[in-house]
């Protein structure tokens, strides 16, 4: 959940039960008169084992808050953790060692390599850090995700759903600490969509995962069991045990109210 920088003292990490934390995060970019703030000293716990949506209007900083959490963008002040383990100030070598090693990503291009299968696909993270997968748990998420008779078919040969399984059994398979998905659904259709979220939802419930993601869409969000809603670099609200009727009605109370500051 968001605190406030009144109830923590800046710099101070809290205790157990977060996969990820920030204190005082900004981001700002650009210089002089020319700078634009997309984080404005946000304070932010993102509770393990659980599914969060973040959301707000376009340019409210939603991208940039979960690049910086996952470390894929370096912060203008302020402190991240994952876990116990801070990651501003991490050299490059070492961020890029803690992202393969314990942090999976989802985004709306799948990102898969057309000349594997997806079975290759899914291990491919595992094989370039040198290790052997863990059969057990890699059985349990292609189960989970209903691959197994879809493994030895390459990227061409899948449905856009598909793909995106596999783009979610890859996230899954090192079994990460935390998983940031990026729109998701962004291109794919609304019943493969259902389907990808129901899988997410399932690997927060069955699997014990903690996932992140960012979204436009309320019904989307409704999948999640706390959705923070951001603005102008800062998070706003938070809306716990989402239906996508109330997401949609605090958007649209959002929306009236930005507009009737602008008059």
């Amino acid at each position: 959940m968001s605190t406030s920088a009144a109830e923590r003292a800046p710099g101070v990490a809290p205790g157990d039960g977060f996969a990820a934390r920030a204190r005082g995060l900004t981001k700002a970019y650009g210089t002089g008169e020319t700078t634009v703030l997309a984080l404005d000293s946000v304070d932010v716990d993102i509770a393990r084992g659980r599914f969060t949506a973040v959301m707000g209007p376009s340019g409210s900083g939603k991208s940039t808050l979960m690049h910086c959490l996952a470390g894929l963008d370096t912060v203008s002040a302020g402190q991240v953790w994952l876990g116990d383990t801070e990651i501003t100030g991490l050299k490059d070598q070492e961020l890029t060692r803690l992202r393969r090693d314990r942090i999976g990503f989802m985004f709306q291009s799948f990102n898969l390599i057309p000349t594997l299968n997806a079975r290759e696909n899914i291990t491919l993270p595992i094989d370039i850090a040198g290790r052997r997968p863990d059969g057990e748990w890699l059985d349990r998420v292609i189960d989970t995700l209903g691959l197994r008779d879809r493994l030895r078919h390459r990227p061409a040969q899948l449905s856009g759903g598909q793909q995106q399984r596999v783009a979610c059994a890859r996230a899954l398979a090192s079994r990460p600490e935390l998983i940031f998905a990026d729109e998701p659904t962004g291109n794919l259709d609304s019943r493969a969509g259902l389907e990808v979220l129901g899988f997410l939802r399932e690997s927060v419930d069955r699997l014990g995962q903690t996932v992140v993601m960012v979204t436009h869409d309320p019904g989307a969000a409704a999948h999640s069991d706390l959705v923070l809603f951001l603005a102008d670099g800062r998070i706003v609200d938070e809306m716990r045990q989402p239906t996508a009727e109330s997401v949609l009605e605090r958007m649209k109370r959002f929306d009236m109210s930005r507009a009737a500051g602008k008059d």
